[in-house]
């Protein structure tokens, strides 16, 4: 476990199992997701202890604080040494809402859905979508 004064931001966002791969990492920060003390960090940028991070992987917004700057990928069970997850209940809400799917559930073995069923199915992701 590397601890340094200042890491790169995509190394950190992997290290703390924020994102699966680096590569995904610093794609997000290319994309405008990722912002530190509320402005767009590129990839290279270099990040310190006691910094904010906002981390946007639509529909939820994460927002962390920096412990401990690391550049190794750490266990999940050490991940709160190195990073206070900052984020409102409100947002760990959507999570739990996308993650389970129930506005499109469907039985098991019940085929395709008809035509209206269809219908209805886009009628509840709409709403849920907010459109």
């Amino acid at each position: 476990m590397t601890e340094k004064d200042s890491v790169r931001i995509d190394k950190y966002l992997w290290a703390v199992r924020i994102y699966k791969t680096r590569s995904l990492a610093s794609d997000a920060c290319r994309m405008g997701r990722i912002l530190i003390n509320n402005f767009a960090a590129k990839p290279s940028r270099m990040i310190e202890g006691g910094e904010l991070i906002t981390v946007k992987k639509p529909p939820v917004i994460f927002t962390f604080k920096i412990k401990i700057p690391i550049e190794n990928r750490v266990s999940a069970k050490l991940v709160p040494l190195h990073l206070e997850d900052l984020t409102p209940e409100s947002e760990k809400l959507k999570v739990a809402i996308s993650r389970s799917g129930a506005a499109g559930l469907r039985q098991k073995g019940s085929g395709r859905p008809t035509k209206k069923e269809r219908r209805i199915i886009d009628r509840w992701q709409d709403d849920y979508n907010g459109n």
